[in-house]
């Protein structure tokens, strides 16, 4: 599950790269407005690439991890009514 939101964020981050680098190096030559709209792509994809690198899936079960205070961790799994494994 991490190798595939990782993929995904530096997938997301080099098109990021690719708009910028392009829309300047060769872009600008045809047409000014275009490579600013594609530097404003460019703005917006690095907080989606953020978010889908964080995002946790179905399968992630971290709401089952302990949270280092025993009692807490005792409180919680009576609520859930589950014994935990020592």
């Amino acid at each position: 599950m991490y190798a595939r939101r990782r993929r995904a964020y530096f997938l997301l981050m080099g098109g990021c790269l690719v708009l910028f680098v392009s829309a300047w190096a060769f872009v600008r030559l045809w047409s000014v407005p275009v490579a600013v709209g594609m530097c404003v792509v460019a703005m917006v994809i690095p907080p989606v690439a953020a978010v889908v690198a964080n995002r946790r899936g179905p399968e992630d079960r971290w709401w089952d991890d302990p949270s280092g205070d025993p009692k807490s961790d005792e409180w919680w799994d009576e609520l859930d009514d589950k014994k935990r494994r020592r």
